[in-house]
């Protein structure tokens, strides 16, 4: 009997990539002979220490992408919009606090895991959102389906020294496989990793696996 290999997804929810990457994911996760796990990291850290820059900072590829995430949310059906005032959303507030929930959700509720993050980068990369004031990030919890009192206790523990070694753990982890950028996907293939950055490496990943790529609505496929 094979063993299942296993995927581990780095991802940070200021980064549209990664909700695109983290979808597609999770709809083969039942068509793919793999396990997934969801890493949750801090995007800041790994652009400081691989020297990386984001998109958008370099003119010409930023407003490629504005284009570019266009043509993406129809073709990967996930309903990303960009925020109206990119820099100060994306560049400036960041997603720290954001991203030290997430990682105070998987320690103590993985069951919400999924749900926060989706409703993080809906907040952010579809409603045009705040995703760093407290309140934001209460609002995301309960519409993951979080009872309020289980939130706060997680939001108080955002800034513990526990939650906070635990998301540069992950963030260390993730340079230690040669991650510079989100998402990046580790899959563990005989027992070796290899890296797959971006969202758009599907195609070869399914290879290396030696899955079927369906495209990325794979319900819609016909087989």
């Amino acid at each position: 009997m094979s063993k299942r290999k296993v995927l581990e997804l780095f991802y940070d929810v200021v980064s549209p990539y990664s909700w695109l990457g983290f979808e597609i994911l999770l709809r083969y996760k039942n068509l793919w002979n793999v396990d997934i796990h969801l890493r949750p990291g801090f995007l800041g850290g790994i652009m400081q220490a691989s020297g990386n820059s984001p998109p958008a900072m370099v003119p010409k590829r930023g407003s490629y992408m504005v284009k570019d995430l266009e043509k993406l949310s129809e073709f990967y059906q996930v309903p990303l919009r960009q925020p109206s005032d990119f820099f100060n959303v994306v560049i400036k507030k960041g997603s720290l606090l954001a991203m030290r929930f997430v990682t105070a959700v998987e320690i103590s509720h993985p069951e919400f895991l999924e749900s926060v993050s989706r409703e993080l980068w809906l907040r952010i990369w579809s409603e045009d959102k705040d995703i760093t004031e407290p309140d934001s990030i209460l609002q995301a919890a309960k519409k993951a389906g979080m009872p309020e009192n289980v939130a706060k206790k997680l939001l108080s523990t955002s800034t513990s020294p526990e939650v906070k070694n635990k998301l540069k753990e992950t963030t260390d982890k993730a340079l230690e496989y040669g991650v510079f950028g989100m998402p990046s996907i580790v899959a563990h293939i005989n027992e070796k990793p290899e890296l797959f950055f971006g969202s758009d490496r599907f195609e070869l990943l399914a290879h290396r696996l030696g899955e079927k790529w369906l495209g990325p609505v794979p319900q819609n496929s016909k087989l």
